[in-house]
């Protein structure tokens, strides 16, 4: 009997270490990138171009001095801070109503138009480009944050809308008619009653569209010219010029814009993922 067991017991172990290499190489995959940029972020311009994969022989701290001090780096997350809570804030409000409009007042096709709402997300970010471009010149909100707010605001209203419709259309009904006995309205009955019971889908869409926001590249290059409304993501591509770069202390820009990113994460994590599961279950 111990014999039968013997290559069992060989072939779980065989099978948990393989598991654990699997995860380990997409564990070093995923996290050397950053662990190299962090670690160039302290050479200098020669050492990195003449050893990238090496240990710096002098921790170069001046990089991030120069990082904040040359590229006006205080500025671009002043920008980028006010778009991406701004753009969040209106995201959130408008995919909010929508969501209870579809998912809580019965009305001919509330189906279908929330088919096409969500349809949205199959849609390509960079294929809205020119019909964007066209419509913030025409409002005369180019080159300006409050153009990049509402345009952040709008890509992102197609996933909002499918998180929190699923977390609206669980809530019971008897909720409401009990609100509706007492006299609410229906602004009330979205202010007082669904909007607060949906809290976990409105932090896991809020955190979605702040990451979009606060990433966002293509269209702060689109819809902006100046320094005026220059976010972060786009400021930190100036550290290249014509004839040089400064590849070190443009890292320390990056390491720097990534670090609220990071911090967003770990506050909101536990929702995110207690956001997913439960959205996938209810929606």
């Amino acid at each position: 009997m111990g014999r039968n067991r013997s290559p069992s017991l060989i072939a779980d172990r065989a099978a948990s270490l393989a598991k654990w290499l699997f995860l380990l190489f997409f564990l070093i995959i995923t996290l050397f990138p950053l662990i190299w940029l962090v670690i160039s972020s302290f050479k200098t311009n020669l050492e990195f171009q003449t050893k990238p994969f090496s240990i710096p022989e002098l921790w170069q701290f001046a990089n991030y001095i120069n990082a904040v001090s040359i590229s006006g780096l205080h500025l671009l997350f002043l920008h980028t801070i006010v778009v991406s809570f701004a753009s969040t804030a209106l995201n959130i409000l408008a995919a909010s109503m929508a969501a209870f409009v579809i998912s809580r007042e019965p009305f001919r096709g509330h189906e279908t138009v929330f088919n096409i709402v969500v349809a949205g997300i199959l849609v390509p970010v960079i294929a809205l480009m020119v019909p964007y471009f066209r419509l913030i010149s025409g409002l005369g909100l180019y080159d300006t944050l409050f153009g990049l707010i509402i345009t952040y605001a709008a890509v992102s209203i197609p996933v909002s809308v499918f998180l929190i419709h699923g977390f609206m259309r669980s809530i019971p009904r008897e909720l409401e008619e009990a609100a509706v006995i007492d006299g609410c309205s229906l602004a009330q009955r979205f202010t007082r009653v669904i909007f607060p019971l949906s809290r976990l889908g409105l932090v896991t869409a809020g955190t979605f569209v702040f990451l979009f926001s606060w990433n966002e590249f293509i269209y702060a290059l689109l819809l902006t010219s100046s320094v005026k409304a220059r976010t972060l993501q786009l400021g930190i591509r100036f550290f290249k010029s014509q004839f040089i770069t400064d590849y070190t202390s443009m890292y320390a820009a990056i390491v720097l814009s990534i670090i609220p990113t990071i911090f967003v994460y770990i506050l909101f994590h536990d929702k995110i993922i207690k956001g997913m599961t439960s959205g996938a279950v209810k929606g």
